[in-house]
């Protein structure tokens, strides 16, 4: 009878040891995955840093040309009432 119980207890520790094996295997697997995930998501942040500073810029740039454009029509209101002026 004692026999029969250490050889269950034997059994169950080899059970033991093959599920935490497999268990440090998965966690490796997960671990090596989530490492590229965040090299990934690093990736995407400094992306998106790009793209939000490229928008920022194009905004800026596209505000002046608008208050150009703004400026010229002023100056070309002005001309015109200085011409209708003259007549």
């Amino acid at each position: 009878m004692a026999l029969d119980r250490l050889d269950a207890l034997e059994n169950r520790i080899k059970d033991l040891v093959k599920l935490v094996q497999e268990l440090k295997k998965k966690n490796a697997a997960v671990d090596a995955e989530l490492t590229v995930m965040r090299q990934r998501l690093a990736e995407k942040d400094d992306a998106n840093r790009r793209w939000e500073e490229e928008r920022v810029d194009i905004k800026s740039r596209i505000e002046k040309v608008l208050g150009d454009i703004e400026l010229l029509e002023c100056f070309e209101e002005r001309k015109e009432v200085a011409l209708d002026e003259d007549h």
